[in-house]
């Protein structure tokens, strides 16, 4: 008896989880008809999954987007929604059918949640109005909003055996793709953000049309407010036309790819017809348009994936209440972290003053070689032993309280090195970012440098931890690997040009900000202090940007010989210096480099 029992609970079971997934199904269809062709364009077994992760940030951005509710009810209700999900991680099963088919997807795929979390973490933001000083703030809130639904998507492709390949020479195309995707998606739900009291464009773009954003706040039709709509379209068709985009991927998520970028400029078609109506509602493509668009994509898509073996997953099983758990809480309510571990002697840090601390510490990580040479083992031993050096370093770094780190570990002229010592050092970091030794501490991990040469998956998993800890906000640490400064700089200026090219920017009036937002990371300060080990006393080609100003710093011992201590006595007689930045007056304060 007790086994017809389970049988029929399995059987409910299974009904319950068809059910939900069918819901999920029928909600994408209604509410986002767009997106659900596009999700017809995965494989068969990939679709339910796809529209149970479409129904999941969609149920929080419906509770965000409340208009009967205030902001701080809002996002309680979403929080609430967040948690309930993360206790439905843990049992295995939900009351609600959308995070039902939700779990099941995540448990069934074996679905990293920290780019759920992601999407989810940005939408709560939502709830409060969001303002942009300029391009750099709205890049970085629309790739918030873009890149875990696009993280999501690839995750799902590559656990059924579909990995999607990039060109790394071709990373700034795909984030202008994105870019121009949340920037098509804004004028189309211009009327709606407008109800929201909402204008979710930069200031410095804005601007330049005087009167515009009175015009569109008040629903008035003007001609800057057309002139403004104009310039927008354009960019976005410059950012989502990207020649090449696809070239190297497999041909599934090749059509998908195409498939959404012809959607987007129909999009954009659809915002230049609609003229004043674009302030009353929502700018689509006709029915006829989107069957252009879509019905030879199934075709091609069809056939792509019938020549394709696609691995699929068995069912996934409710877990029993002693089950270990596999994934990493989800609620942002939830997610706590850890101390660093102190160091063996049991020393504090010292107490440094705001006015004295360094926001930003810069290091050439040098010696390991001759570390390893003098105890008469191989340099790739030094490496080793350096990174835990860098360990106690991170360490001590957050014990302190300091925001930013940027260490130096391979510069483009390294490649000049043995093979058997490049070899190990790519091997040794790859090796670091299994371990993932800050997996429980609250550190952003970054990387600069230049894709070329580099192992791809050594790539991949870079850029993997970049995604899975940029909400973090204790220590931001930059890993310099494959990085030059004068390349950086270079590609700063090509970028510049390409802007000036396109009618972005005025030659003439070019200036060290613009510059500035052109590096890689706009957001990064000035480097307060640059530190070298190792004896030698130049700065090596290391963030000539960033540190114009820098105080320097020299020591003589090897890195793997240093610890959290020799970080904090750097950071105090950084404390007793004087820094005047031009001026013959007392201590200046710098907030950028």
């Amino acid at each position: 008896m007790p086994r017809i029992r389970e049988t029929v609970s399995d059987d409910r079971t299974e009904a319950d989880l068809r059910a939900a997934y069918r819901l999920c199904r029928r909600r994408a269809r209604r509410q986002d008809p767009e997106t659900y062709a596009l999700i017809r364009l995965l494989p068969s077994a990939l679709r339910p999954a796809g529209a149970a992760l479409w129904a999941a940030l969609s149920a929080i951005d419906d509770l965000i987007d409340d208009r009967d509710a205030t902001a701080a009810e809002r996002t309680a209700r979403a929080e609430d929604w967040i948690a309930a999900l993360e206790a439905d991680l843990v049992s295995g099963t939900s009351t609600d059918p959308v995070r039902l088919a939700l779990v099941d997807t995540v448990t069934r795929w074996h679905v990293d949640l920290s780019a759920l979390r992601d999407g989810m973490l940005v939408s709560l933001d939502d709830a409060h109005r969001r303002h942009f000083d300029d391009w750099a703030q709205w890049r970085a809130w629309s790739r918030g909003h873009v890149l875990p639904t696009f993280d999501l998507v690839r995750s799902l492709l590559g656990r059924a055996g579909v990995p999607v390949v990039f060109r790394l020479d071709r990373q700034g195309s795909y984030e202008r793709f994105l870019d121009g995707a949340r920037l098509v998606e804004t004028l189309t739900d211009l009327a709606a953000d407008l109800d929201e009291g909402a204008l979710l464009l930069p200031r410095e773009f804005t601007q330049q049309f005087p009167g515009a954003e009175d015009d569109l706040r008040h629903r008035r039709w003007s001609e800057a407010a057309a002139a403004l709509v104009t310039e927008l379209t354009g960019i976005a068709r410059r950012w989502v036309t990207q020649p090449g985009l696809t070239q190297g991927m497999h041909p599934g998520p090749a059509t998908l790819a195409k498939t959404m970028a012809d959607l987007l400029l129909a999009q954009l078609d659809a915002v230049e017809a609609a003229g004043p109506a674009l302030l009353r509602s929502e700018a689509r493509p006709s029915l006829a348009t989107r069957g252009r668009i879509f019905v030879p994509a199934r075709i091609r898509s069809a056939l792509a994936w019938s020549l394709t073996p696609v691995t699929v997953p068995p069912a996934s099983r409710r877990p029993t209440a002693s089950a270990p758990r596999t994934t990493a809480p989800l609620s942002p309510g939830v997610r706590t972290f850890q101390e660093p571990p102190s160091h063996p002697s049991g020393c504090r840090p010292p107490q440094i003053s705001a006015e004295t601390m360094p926001t930003h510490v810069a290091i050439i990580m040098d010696g390991n070689g001759r570390w390893a040479e003098h105890r008469g083992l191989p340099r790739s031993e030094g490496h080793r032993a350096g990174v835990a050096a860098l360990h106690d370093i991170v360490y001590g770094a957050l014990e302190i309280g300091l925001s930013h780190l940027t260490v130096y570990a391979f510069s483009t002229e390294n490649w000049r090195r043995d093979t058997e010592e490049v070899t190990g050092l790519m091997d040794t970091l790859q090796k670091e970012l299994r371990d993932d030794p800050f997996r429980d501490l609250d550190v952003c991990l970054r990387w600069s440098g230049r894709p070329e040469k580099m192992p791809a998956d050594l790539v991949e998993s870079l850029r993997h931890k970049e995604a899975t800890t940029r909400t973090r906000t204790g220590l931001t640490c930059t890993l310099c690997f494959n990085y030059g400064g004068r390349d950086e700089i270079t590609r700063a200026a090509a970028a510049l040009a390409r802007a000036a090219r396109a009618g972005d920017l005025d030659p003439d009036l070019i200036g060290e900000d613009d510059v500035a937002r052109h590096l890689p990371f706009p957001d990064m300060p000035g480097v307060d202090l640059l530190w070298r080990t190792g004896g030698e006393q130049r700065t090596s080609n290391f963030l000539p940007w960033h540190a114009a100003y820098a105080e320097l710093h020299f020591t003589s011992d090897y890195w793997p010989d240093v610890d959290r201590r020799d970080l904090w006595r750097a950071i105090t007689e950084y404390g007793n210096r004087q820094r005047r930045y031009g001026t013959a007056g007392p201590r200046a304060t710098s907030t950028t480099g």
